[in-house]
């Protein structure tokens, strides 16, 4: 059983923020229960972020196991806590010992040992590829590295009316993505949970059928919705007119839904080769 108040509390912004970090800590304990991760398990985690499901897995695989998390982004990147000054944080507590975390490093170039690891992670990070066809390539690209593909995403399938601005969101920051400029946000390719499997299956995975992870109480909405009249009003003027009044007319849309928003599901999924 993973001590989730312990593995929040060695996270940077669990100081800053302890309600919301226990939130987010919690749902990844959840997440990281349903891909059977065992004490000893070797683990990479891709798109390691700040650290915070690479924090999560450090207490699964327990004191003889270990994670590699590794993320294309600068160090610097982030904010108000940079991925460096996460990593820092996070190395200094009891979890440290079994964490190696590179950061600008990108699996497309840089190389493991086939079996080097049991698992093989990517959550929550997918939508941050250029496109789907860089998910096909890593995928086909660290299939010889682990026994098995441990996968999540936020499903763009709402189950409630309240998650519709969280799903609105998405939608138009991959449609600014999608015709305008390419940007560097946290949503450049959204796409489905079916997309993903066929992907999978293309690559020479072996997928179980997608779970439904629970949200509730997640704060993820929010950001997302900021997140999205940030790139709006940064980036529209990118995309070709006729596209501009579309997402313009999507953006009137989503001003009219942000009163009590929720976070859409996650769905996860494992694989083998």
């Amino acid at each position: 059983m993973i001590d989730v108040a312990a593995v929040a509390r060695a996270m940077a912004t669990g100081v800053t923020h302890p309600d919301v970090q226990l939130v987010q800590t919690r749902f990844r304990a959840g997440l990281v229960e349903t891909w059977d991760v065992q004490p000893g398990d070797r683990v990479l985690e891709i798109g390691c972020g700040q650290g915070d499901m690479t924090a999560v897995l450090a207490a699964a695989v327990g004191e003889h196991g270990h994670v590699t998390g590794v993320d294309i982004a600068d160090p610097s990147y982030g904010a108000p806590v940079t991925l460096a000054d996460s990593a820092e944080f996070l190395r200094a507590t009891p979890f440290g010992e079994r964490i190696d975390m590179r950061f600008g490093f990108d699996v497309l170039t840089e190389t493991f040992p086939d079996d080097a690891f049991d698992h093989v992670v990517l959550s929550q990070c997918s939508w941050y590829f250029a496109s789907l066809d860089q998910l096909r390539t890593t995928l086909a690209r660290v299939r010889p590295w682990a026994h098995r593909l441990c996968f999540a995403e936020w499903d763009l399938r709402p189950t409630s009316h309240d998650q519709l601005a969280h799903l609105l969101a998405v939608q138009i920051q991959g449609m600014i993505e999608a015709t305008g400029e390419r940007g560097d946000g946290n949503v450049r390719t959204p796409f489905s949970s079916q997309r993903l499997l066929a992907v999978l299956d293309e690559t020479g995975w072996h997928a179980s059928a997608p779970r439904t992870i629970d949200t509730t109480d997640m704060h993820d909405a929010a950001w997302e919705i900021d997140a999205c009249h940030y790139v709006v009003e940064e980036r529209l003027h990118t995309v070709p007119a006729p596209l501009r009044d579309l997402i313009q007319s999507h953006v009137d849309v989503l001003d009219t839904l942000t009163s009590d928003n929720k976070a859409l599901p996650v769905y996860s999924v494992t694989a083998t080769r």
